[in-house]
């Protein structure tokens, strides 16, 4: 429920290796440096790969399956690559390419291994091509100088290196486009796939009505009964994505002058738990995570509290006063008289639950107190970064410990 984020050289033990420019030779064993990558294969590697592109882009599967070694050489290679084509035909693509540097490239004997960044564009979704990497290994085809892919995947430099490898990278997955809404199901959780599109449809008109700021009321949402996908987030909040139910991340683009990542899009995915689920508490999940997805980068600077408080109190807004259920710990914990908001590192520990309902109701109460627009002035003062409590003070006249008390205060009286 909160916003997400060298090569080193895999070796064959009976081969001699040849690392060129840019892989670290202590990682190795048997290798020698090359003094630059053969400019024949740097070409031919590109060639293969914009035809491999290409081939996605035109849903031609026999000019997709020709960038390949052949199924009798690796059947499991070929029936998941056959998988990887049938994911892509469905999606929306607006841009698919695929690049390498020549300081990546590492020989394994007749064969190569080289780190390939993949962008793909989601059309009406993302603003620009989202970037991920991959490790792939080409070996000779059946002329001389043509390569074929023969892997796509390497576990161990994604461990290292984290791929930020999507479900369509994964296994079969099937999808829904309709208005504005991208759902990307599977087999497990195809069925539910028209309760959720009414849930996230009715979610970006409440959240849209409350949240006062431009977004593409568009989203990419991922309802999987596979839990691959959400068990490769990195740093997930709290440490563990199982315990989440659902989670809002960013997406990113390389930036073309080597500087910080733009965002391409937000995206949300629901633990497979919360499949089997209907009813307010889903769509209030769904609510939450779309007012991540609306705000953006907007929060990425403010105090976890406000942000995910924010969330929370949009989440609740559309329910009756009566439906808008609360964890007992953080009624135990708001009646223990907190002295501070929760601190950022400590949000989402095992107390999450109570930090959540405290950072609701500092909401509830900055909004029922002063007016709705207080929150947003809040948020827009505090996106830089500022100091919370000189904010704080300038709007309300309160620091953070004085509206944590008052916070809790109003929390117990409404449900006691």
């Amino acid at each position: 429920m909160a916003r997400l984020g060298a090569s080193l050289v895999l070796l064959l033990a009976t081969t001699s290796c040849s690392l060129l420019p840019g892989d670290d030779p202590s990682t190795t064993t048997s290798s020698t440096v090359a003094p630059s990558a053969p400019t024949a294969v740097v070409t031919e590697l590109r060639r293969v790969l914009d035809r491999r592109a290409e081939s996605l882009l035109a849903r031609d599967r026999t000019a997709f399956e020709r960038t390949l070694t052949t199924a009798q050489t690796d059947a499991a290679f070929a029936r998941e690559q056959a998988t990887y084509f049938d994911n892509l035909a469905q999606l929306p693509l607006a841009e698919l390419a695929y690049t390498v540097r020549a300081q990546d490239l590492v020989r394994e004997g007749d064969a190569y291994r080289v780190v390939v960044a993949t962008s793909l564009q989601l059309d009406g979704f993302d603003a620009v091509p989202v970037t991920t990497r991959d490790r792939f290994l080409f070996v000779p085809g059946r002329r001389d100088g043509v390569l074929r892919i023969a892997s796509t995947s390497d576990p161990e430099w994604e461990q290292r290196n984290g791929a930020g490898l999507q479900p369509w990278d994964l296994g079969p997955i099937e999808v829904r486009n309709e208005a504005g809404i991208l759902t990307i199901l599977d087999a497990g959780s195809a069925a539910r796939a028209a309760d959720l599109l009414y849930s996230v449809r009715r979610g970006i008109a409440d959240v849209s009505a409350l949240v006062p700021y431009d977004w593409s009321h568009t989203v990419v949402v991922y309802a999987l009964s596979d839990p691959a996908f959400l068990d490769s987030i990195e740093d997930p909040p709290g440490g563990d994505p199982e315990l989440l139910d659902g989670v809002a991340f960013p997406v990113y683009a390389d930036a073309p002058d080597g500087g910080a990542p733009v965002l391409a899009s937000m995206r949300f995915a629901l633990n497979p738990r919360t499949l089997g689920q209907v009813g307010p508490e889903v769509d209030r999940l769904v609510r939450h995570e779309l007012t991540h997805v609306a705000l953006g980068e907007h929060d990425d600077q403010v105090p976890v509290w406000l942000s995910e408080g924010l969330a929370e109190y949009v989440s609740a807004q559309p329910m009756a006063p009566e439906d808008r259920s609360l964890p007992t710990a953080a009624l135990a914990f708001a009646e223990a008289q907190p002295t501070t908001m929760p601190a950022d590192e400590t949000f989402n520990d095992a107390d999450a639950g109570e930090h959540y309902g405290l950072a609701w109701w500092a909401c509830e109460y900055l909004a029922s107190s002063y007016g709705p627009d207080v929150l947003w002035s809040l948020l827009d003062a505090l996106a830089d970064g500022s100091d919370p409590d000189t904010a704080l003070q300038d709007r309300v006249g309160l620091d953070q410990a004085h509206l944590a008390r008052r916070a809790a205060r109003l929390l117990v009286a409404t449900y006691r």
